[in-house]
């Protein structure tokens, strides 16, 4: 790396249930550090040193992550075929959610690069926050408990992630299939309509 890069300390992670290679669940992974402090690597070291049972399928899980068949290998043309298809699946989905919730007043939702979830900001109605705030809830802590009793749809608040003071927020995934996704996202447009005219002031 060039400077000021090749100084910084990195610490660079993977999970294979956070990528397309596995299911959610199946825990394995791997990290890389780069410029460490030798106190802070001593420390690390000794840290992972206490934790060396992972498990049989998280190992194979990773070694088939960091391995994955090579062109001109019997299973190279599988695996590259169910690649394709499930990177190009994830990128649908995304353009369909980005899409779906920019079209609904109230929602703007960054587009999706990288990842398997969303995380759409709501502009809520006062009315909305002050009921939040009777409830000693966050806003989109009442959005979210609304949304998962009157339509199935669960999402994670904000709130419980990290957001700027004033502002609401929820993660969701892109990871159904596309035909629930559709389900999906038609029942949310109902329910933000919804929300939106039982909280208007």
């Amino acid at each position: 790396m060039e400077t000021p890069f090749n100084s910084v300390e990195l610490f660079s992670f993977f999970s294979c249930s956070k990528g397309y290679i596995c299911e959610c669940g199946i825990r394995g992974g791997y990290f890389e550090t780069t410029n460490i402090d030798d106190e802070v690597k001593s420390i690390l070291q000794a840290t992972v040193a206490g934790k060396l049972s992972p498990t049989v399928l998280g190992q194979f899980a990773v070694d088939c992550a960091v391995n994955p068949p090579k062109e001109g290998t019997e299973s190279y043309p599988l695996f590259i075929k169910e690649k394709n298809t499930i990177l190009k699946s994830f990128e649908e989905k995304a353009e369909l959610i980005e899409k779906t919730f920019n079209s609904i007043p109230g929602i703007f939702c960054s587009k999706i690069e990288g990842a398997m979830y969303a995380y759409p900001q709501l502009r809520l109605p006062e009315k909305a926050i002050k009921v939040a705030k009777s409830k000693d809830i966050g806003a989109d802590v009442l959005y979210a408990l609304e949304l998962v009793e009157n339509m199935g749809i669960c999402v994670v608040p904000g709130s419980g992630l990290g957001q700027l003071p004033g502002t609401y927020h929820f993660r969701t995934t892109i990871l159904p299939s596309m035909d629930n996704l559709k389900i999906m996202m038609e029942k949310f447009t109902i329910f933000h309509k919804d929300f939106l005219q039982r909280y208007s002031n």
